[in-house]
């Protein structure tokens, strides 16, 4: 993939082109922000312009095509082993560096997810940081900088990236995904200004089984414990869907609050449901819709917490109905 490929982040490719074209590369970058919004593309841009043989990326020669199938010499991309970088996966990299390159004239190590280096791993790499070879690229990718070591942040160059605007994402699902104007909408909402969680979405669960969700959740009432038990029961069966299930909930809560502060109607999430949110914010006030997203944050929290999900879901619905 090239610059020109990724959505959006204009200025952070703009720079990158100008570093290169004036030979200015620092020896270690840092990029930052949220999850999903386009760090390693970018990242892995830098790395394909670095190697191709015209040094624009051009996606023909030989170093590109290497860079898309993963299978370039001198690339070399550090994930976490389970849940952690270790020191033993920074070590061997640092035998790799300590020799020539291969086919090009640098080496590129990427990081990803480098806040989740244990404290001995990320200690490890900073002699690497310290003492940086000319031949060596460093690129660090996180969600979390704040959990690197200050050490590693200030021998990196930071390189902040911003979420994607909502517009931006819907017009890409619309060319790209073929949703229709409202769908596009749902999804790049709810994805919070990440392209990849927007990608990530399924449609069965957050086009067409949110509204039968919404639908059977907002008719319960507080005195119809029977029905209210079978839908926790029946939630809770498919327990890997729950979390995109509270999810739903909160951003119908959420629409019902701003609703009723008279917020724009595009500022609304379910954007299909408007009449379902006109009449279920006229019978509810703003004390009780803040009472039931606390209600949802903290069944989120118990869910994270492995309570028992039917449980769970069953003081969740209680609440709901209140």
């Amino acid at each position: 993939m090239t610059f020109d490929q990724i959505i959006g982040h204009d200025r952070q490719k703009e720079f990158l082109r100008r570093t290169l074209a004036h030979n200015r590369l620092a020896h270690a970058y840092l990029f930052e922000g949220p999850q999903g919004v386009g760090k390693r593309l970018t990242a892995l841009a830098l790395a394909r312009t670095v190697f191709c043989a015209e040094a624009t990326g051009c996606g023909d020669c030989i170093p590109c095509r290497k860079i898309d199938h993963n299978n370039h010499p001198d690339l070399h991309i550090l994930e976490p082993d389970g849940k952690q970088i270790k020191i033993e996966q920074i070590r061997n990299l640092q035998k790799t560096l300590a020799f020539k390159p291969v086919e090009s004239t640098r080496r590129i190590c990427l990081i990803d997810q480098a806040d989740k280096m244990n404290p001995a791993a990320a200690n490890s790499l900073l002699k690497t940081l310290e003492e940086p070879s000319a031949e060596t690229l460093i690129l660090l990718i996180s969600a979390r900088p704040e959990a690197l070591l200050t050490t590693v942040l200030s021998r990196c160059q930071r390189l902040p990236f911003a979420r994607l605007p909502q517009s931006c994402i819907e017009s890409t699902l619309i060319e790209q995904r073929g949703y229709d104007q409202k769908e596009a909408h749902i999804i790049a909402a709810l994805a919070d200004g990440s392209f990849q969680m927007a990608l990530d979405r399924d449609p069965t669960i957050y086009l067409e089984r949110r509204i039968e969700i919404l639908k059977q959740v907002t008719a319960l009432s507080a005195g119809s414990i029977l029905p209210l038990m079978e839908l926790a029961k029946e939630l809770s069966t498919e327990k890997e869907t729950i979390p995109q299930t509270l999810e739903l909930l909160q951003a119908f809560y959420r629409d019902l609050l701003l609703y009723r502060h008279n917020r724009p109607l595009e500022s609304l999430i379910n954007i299909d449901l408007q009449e379902k949110i006109r009449r279920i914010a006229a019978r509810e006030d703003n004390g009780s819709i803040l009472n039931k997203l606390d209600a949802l944050n903290e069944c989120q929290r118990n869910h994270e917490r492995n309570v028992n999900p039917q449980l769970n879901l069953e003081v969740l619905l209680l609440r709901l109905a209140a």
